[in-house]
């Protein structure tokens, strides 16, 4: 079948790379090299660690890892997750905290499928959690979802998001972050248009590509330089026999991470020689910044081949959302309808994948919408990642989106607080 050997074979370079670090841990670690008082040793078991570690997370989904929050009250009340929508392609996940009165905020975290989990949003929502009620998307990797489930492309994406929305009711806050911004925007005219009483009460959108035209960058310039026919070519792989989704057509995460990689070779490289030489020395850590960070990371997951071309072709190429003309099924999603739903842009300043600009384009579309229901934001100095995650959305974001939330809430939440958990999740 086609490319399916390929696949195949990337995953048994993983698997072999994975049991040569096995077993150079082994060999290196065995006792009687204790007598030969030799670095070689210690450097060998040291690099079989790493790199064991380094492929086996590229096949493992993390964990949320969310374990308490810190209420009013100064306990910890333990936080579980449910699912409380399940989709065969994605599923609607709450974070429940457990004998905590309902918070007043519902906010609805529309996390990118992008080659990563949803739990690399794992930081936004410890810092959110402790002031709202709140749920995630969680996209499910495509290997493991068998070809009879059907197809997945950006429509179905979009049609995912409606139904979620309609589940959680019009009283929620909608966050998008990423990928998933014009998505996010053409499901809210979908619901403004097909059932106005579901509509959420405010959508953040934050550096997404609304128009990818608006400031080009390097994800930008690749989108146009290669055709669709090279895309296909080189990006789409059948999933191998090993996993469930055997046959389905799909954009590989290894092939992903491979890109993820090379936009930073050197700074990857130098950061595994610095964590071999600490290994070798003993002054690592099993949760050391480097594990912490190379754990999410690496972990990488496969994107249906249809959603991913359509992305690329339809956002992108076509930039359908930009020129409002997206349709699904036909039907044209009409950012103009959009008339109650209060909406604020995210940006950051030196945001190399969305770009200042891209995002900005949706307060045009909204034709429809008063201007004192529209906001914008550039953070200073923040880089695409530093808009949803570390100290800049934790300072300084953060709050501004809760306040924009309020502020346009019906009943702002009276015993509303910033947690000082959020701030050091």
């Amino acid at each position: 079948m086609r490319q399916m050997a390929t696949y195949d074979l990337m995953e048994a370079a993983r698997n072999t790379n994975e049991w040569l670090g096995a077993s150079a841990r082994a060999f290196a670690s065995y006792p009687v090299w204790g007598l030969v008082p030799h670095p070689l040793f210690k450097v060998m078991s040291a690099w079989g660690r790493v790199t064991e570690r380094s492929f086996a997370r590229m096949v493992i989904k993390p964990d949320w890892g969310i374990r308490t929050v810190v209420a009013e009250d100064g306990r910890d009340h333990l936080v579980e997750s449910e699912t409380a929508v399940a989709r065969p392609f994605g599923d609607l996940v709450r974070f429940r905290v457990h004998n905590r009165p309902e918070k007043p905020r519902r906010i609805l975290l529309i996390a990118p499928m992008s080659g990563h989990y949803s739990t690399l949003m794992r930081s936004t929502v410890a810092s959110l959690l402790p002031d709202s009620e709140l749920w995630i998307t969680d996209w499910h990797n495509a290997r493991d979802i068998p070809v009879s489930a059907g197809k997945f492309d950006v429509e179905d994406y979009t049609r995912y998001l409606v139904d979620f929305m309609k589940h959680l009711g019009p009283d929620t806050h909608v966050v998008a972050v990423c990928q998933p911004v014009p998505l996010a925007l053409a499901a809210t005219a979908i619901l403004a248009e097909d059932d106005p009483s579901a509509q959420p009460r405010t959508l953040t959108l934050i550096g997404g590509p609304v128009d990818p035209d608006a400031a080009p960058t390097e994800v930008t310039d690749f989108g146009r330089r290669v055709t669709m026919g090279q895309l296909e070519h080189l990006a789409i792989q059948r999933v191998g026999f090993k996993y469930r989704g055997v046959g389905r057509m799909v954009y590989p995460g290894l092939l992903q991470l491979a890109g993820f990689l090379s936009m930073n070779l050197d700074r990857h490289a130098e950061a595994f020689s610095d964590k071999i030489v600490a290994a070798a020395r003993g002054e690592d850590s099993e949760r050391d910044k480097h594990n912490r960070f190379y754990d999410e990371y690496l972990a990488v997951m496969d994107m249906t081949a249809e959603f991913y071309l359509s992305t690329v072709e339809r956002i992108f190429k076509r930039r359908e959302i930009a020129l409002n003309e997206f349709t699904v099924e036909g039907r044209r999603a009409d950012i103009g309808k959009i008339t109650e739903v209060a909406v604020k842009i995210v940006e950051g300043a030196k945001d190399d994948i969305s770009a200042p600009g891209q995002c900005l384009a949706a307060l045009d579309l909204l034709t429809g919408l008063d201007p004192s229901k529209k906001a914008h934001h550039v953070e200073p100095g923040a880089g695409h990642y530093g808009i949803f995650a570390g100290r800049s959305w934790r300072d300084n974001i953060r709050p501004l989106v809760f306040e924009f939330m309020d502020s346009n809430s019906p009943q702002p939440p009276s015993n509303a607080r910033l947690s000082l958990a959020a701030s050091n999740p």
